[in-house]
């Protein structure tokens, strides 16, 4: 690690120093490599989206099957860029809107968290401390789960916290808050909640772009323990290159919604997002690996555990 990783970082390093145009030249590249020489994973976004889009027709399919590829390409060379990039030039690229009213909830002393899917490039978010104008020391929390690659996980630690947010351990993301408010100190803290959650961490499945789905509630969980403001990410990319992330509320009080509110608000507003155009979605996770039946079949839930049937 000592020995790889500078050399791993520095390789990376001086590719984010090209322009775009040219990373883009090389973007293309990779998609023909990736998608009509290799075919990576395009069975598993193949089945995706036509499990997703029964209405659409084959030809309407294979259109956004091209396109997810080549956002793919494009998402893996723009997060490059951001080992580089000056917050002057990541501005020309991003827009924020709505940041006043998370600065809003500042002003009442309220922390605030964004929950967010694999939608257009969430790594842009990194940028998000760069939106407030009145609390640039606020924190930006960057949730993560580490990678089991070393060289890896710390080359994607380092272009994260480029832009000034902070990545935390998913184990970790409690003790941080407590210690933000203990310091009196205002955050933001970015849950991306459409990963799917091993066996033992399935307590609620709901309807998602024409799936049973599995879903994490303990970001939800967190959101209440520390009565956070909860904003909604919307994400949209006009042209390459560019994107607009738009914070939209969805609560400030989050104690006074039902159970699960917050989460199946945010699967509605997501689904929203991916349908109006859904070349930006990571259609190469094999997000509906976890069926209802299987988890029925094996589980059980005793409270809010969920217990192996033959341990019973």
């Amino acid at each position: 690690m000592r020995i790889v990783y500078p050399i791993v970082h520095a390789l990376f390093y001086v590719i984010s120093l090209l322009p775009y145009r040219v990373l883009y030249v090389f973007s293309d590249m990779f998609y023909v490599l990736i998608y009509r020489l290799v075919g990576y994973r395009k069975r598993v976004v193949r089945n995706n989206l036509e499990t997703s889009f029964p209405e659409k027709d084959q030809r309407e399919l294979r259109s956004i099957e091209r396109g997810f590829y080549h956002f793919l390409c494009d998402y893996f060379v723009e997060t490059i860029k951001l080992l580089s990039i000056s917050p002057k030039h990541l501005l020309e690229h991003v827009e924020f809107r709505g940041a006043d009213l998370v600065e809003e909830c500042f002003d009442h002393g309220q922390t605030c968290a964004a929950v967010l899917g694999h939608y257009c490039n969430w790594e842009y978010l990194t940028a998000t401390g760069l939106a407030f104008k009145r609390y640039p020391e606020a924190v930006m929390g960057l949730i993560y789960h580490p990678l089991y690659n070393k060289v890896f996980d710390q080359l994607f630690i380092d272009l994260r916290q480029h832009q000034g947010g902070v990545c935390i351990p998913k184990k970790d993301v409690l003790r941080y808050l407590i210690n933000y408010r203990r310091e009196g100190r205002m955050s933001l803290f970015g849950y991306i909640s459409d990963q799917t959650p091993k066996w033992n961490n399935i307590h609620l499945w709901l309807p998602f772009l024409n799936h049973d789905t599995p879903v994490f509630t303990n970001g939800e969980t967190l959101m209440r323990k520390m009565n956070n403001a909860v904003f909604y990410i919307d994400m949209q990319r006009p042209r390459r290159g560019h994107y607009i992330f738009e914070f939209k509320l969805i609560t400030t009080t989050p104690n006074q919604m039902e159970e699960n509110a917050i989460i199946r608000q945010f699967f509605q507003m997501l689904e929203q997002s991916i349908r109006r155009d859904p070349r930006f979605y990571l259609w190469s996770h094999n997000r509906w690996k976890r069926t209802h039946e299987e988890f029925d079949r094996r589980f059980v839930m005793v409270g809010k555990k969920v217990i192996p049937r033959e341990t019973l």
